[in-house]
């Protein structure tokens, strides 16, 4: 099982940026350790960021048939990226979305997502953990394991 995990503008600067909201870890710590459990899972992950809407988009489009689901954060993409919106539905495959920071208690145009509706759900706030949520979510709903 192969699952893609996806990170839009600016996630580059994990670990640098505003700490108080996106916490202290990298990327690239993020991506070990989405590794790491991902194999305990019997699931290969794979990792992409860019900070360009058509490129995660390309990304999508490339890998989407080979792989059975998509967690993914948006950054800013979640409020406007209707084209990104439109590939991941187009992919046909379970998405959830994650945010770092609650964007529920920051800036009232946060808390709207264009991304949402074509979602499985959406985790906000949990810091990278709400990553490591969703990908045990998506692995669950995709090993035919129900909510009880």
């Amino acid at each position: 099982m192969k699952i893609l995990v996806i990170n839009g503008p600016n996630l580059n600067l994990l670990g640098k940026r505003n700490k108080a909201a996106y916490g202290d870890k990298s990327l690239a710590e993020l991506d070990k350790l989405l590794k790491k459990r991902g194999e305990g899972l019997g699931v290969d992950i794979v990792s992409f960021q860019s900070n360009s809407e058509g490129t995660l988009i390309d990304f999508i489009q490339k890998h989407s048939s080979e792989a059975s689901g998509i967690v993914i954060n948006p950054g800013a993409l979640t409020h406007y990226g209707l084209s990104l919106r439109d590939a991941l539905a187009d992919s046909e495959l379970p998405v959830i979305e994650v945010h770092l920071s609650n964007i529920y208690a920051r800036e009232e145009w946060r808390a709207k997502s264009v991304i949402a509706p074509i979602a499985r759900g959406q985790i906000s706030g949990l810091g990278w953990w709400g990553y490591i949520a969703a990908m045990h979510t998506l692995v669950g709903e995709l090993k035919g394991e129900a909510w009880e």
